[in-house]
């Protein structure tokens, strides 16, 4: 590797994909992760970046195309880091997922189990519920879009495949009457500056919409031009939030919610279940595969009407009330108060009373729980990427429930995680991929195991 330079040009031939969706090919024998590349494709390969095992590039020319390739349908796919698969085909893309899950789980969990085939959507276009558009200033004018690949730089656009239309209106009329009034952008290097982003939040079953503007201040300037604009463009407004956020990090959203038009929420459903989402509530941004998603967790529990079922990570409830009706009693646990309050409006609504919302660090409440004499049947996980915190796994494994549901975002910390419950008496089951994503490589999973008795 001594010899190749950044910048040099090599024939690759592609045996495999890498979990972010990269073509992986050999040079001297040293791994090279190709970006644009279908496995069983041969390439013209730019070398971007050396590290000491392996090494990153990008596709010059495609000398020998794959059958699933694709060209892609966005006019911003070779720019916008959202949609990294455009250029395979969806039957190829359910295909890579599954083989992400299977190799994560043999690889890292060492659990050698056949992976079902991922679920897919009939439509899988505009599917999306929410959208977080960050801004910045290019020719002098303010400009919306999403982040290119790897980086903090904008890609501004005008329509987006996996995006509701409204949702692309509402943050284009944003950015026009910010335009219009001079309003600043936010600068990270100096702290000052005004708008930071524009977020939607879109109802699919109920079509009601909220705009959520993040900035730096709670003195938003020209608001009743900017609601009077958003009124008249966007169909079922219900809301418009003021969100500030003074922070210099990473994080999107502060903690503080200013109403300036309409609700403080917004309301939608998953099946026959109502549910209203805050501007902080997470809900899950596919709602078409959401409730695939959580009938097949519910197919998994295999409930029959006298379990106690733990739902831990339960967010604003939507998994527990899934679950109320065909258990006797569901205890969700949940570390962000908000949330929790947003869980227990979401049981009253839908008529549960069989469900038990608790704020507090999971393996703590866990524990208290079961020093009450309340032993989980059940427990259901619905973690952050992150995956779960060690004194969870062991909370869990010490309360010894007959079955555990893992509702996992990413195969890498699932894998670690099945690993260790393998490691202490429990075996898994089923592992049922479902394309929440189309486009991008994110895959969800749901995952039984059960006790090895």
């Amino acid at each position: 590797m001594q010899n190749v330079s950044i910048g040099d040009i090599y024939e690759i031939y592609i045996d495999n994909m890498a979990h972010e969706g990269q073509g992986v090919g050999r040079l001297d024998g040293i791994a090279v992760f190709v970006k644009g590349a279908l496995q069983g494709e041969k390439v013209l390969a730019k070398i971007d970046e050396k590290h000491k095992n392996y090494l990153n590039a990008h596709v010059e020319k495609i000398l020998e195309p794959s059958e699933k390739r694709i060209v892609p349908k966005c006019q911003y796919a070779d720019k916008c880091g959202g949609c990294t698969l455009q250029h395979l085909t969806y039957s190829g893309q359910l295909e890579f997922k599954k083989h992400v899950v299977g190799e994560s789980l043999k690889r890292i969990g060492k659990i050698d189990i056949v992976v079902f085939d991922t679920i897919g959507m009939a439509d899988p276009l505009h599917y999306r519920d929410k959208a977080e558009y960050p801004l910045s200033i290019k020719n002098g004018k303010i400009e919306g879009g999403f982040y290119a690949s790897k980086s903090h730089e904008v890609v501004g656009i005008d329509s987006c495949m996996i995006q509701s239309s409204v949702s692309v209106n509402a943050m284009k009329t944003v950015v026009e009457w910010a335009n219009d009034y001079k309003i600043t952008v936010y600068d990270k290097k100096t702290g000052k500056g005004f708008l930071r982003h524009v977020i939607t939040k879109v109802g699919f079953a109920t079509k009601e919409v909220m705009v959520i503007i993040v900035a730096n201040s709670r003195d938003i300037p020209h608001k009743k031009e900017l609601v009077s604009r958003l009124k008249g463009k966007i169909e079922n407004l219900k809301s418009v939030v003021l969100n500030v956020n003074r922070s210099n990090g990473k994080q999107v959203m502060g903690n503080e919610n200013i109403v300036i038009y309409g609700d403080d929420y917004i309301t939608d459903f998953i099946g026959d279940k109502k549910f209203e989402i805050s501007p902080l509530s997470f809900f899950q941004v596919n709602p078409v595969q959401t409730k695939v998603l959580y009938e097949k967790a519910l197919e998994y529990a295999d409930l029959k009407g006298d379990e106690i079922v733990f739902d831990v990570y339960c967010g604003i409830g939507t998994i527990s009330i899934f679950f109320a009706k065909h258990a006797r009693k569901v205890y969700g646990i949940e570390v962000i108060p908000d949330a929790v309050e947003d869980a227990r409006q979401n049981a009253a609504i839908n008529g549960v009373n069989n469900a038990e919302f608790i704020a507090g660090k999971a393996e703590d409440i866990m524990i208290e729980l079961c020093n009450k004499g309340l032993k989980p049947d059940v427990i259901v996980f619905d973690p952050p990427r992150k995956g779960l915190d060690k004194d969870v796994v062991e909370a869990s494994i010490k309360m010894n429930p007959e079955k555990i549901i893992y509702v996992s975002c990413n195969p890498t910390t699932l894998a670690r995680d099945l690993r260790i419950f393998e490691d202490n008496g429990y075996r898994t089951k089923k592992v049922q991929p479902v394309d929440m994503f189309p486009y991008t490589y994110h895959v969800e999973c749901v995952v039984l195991m059960s006790r090895n008795i």
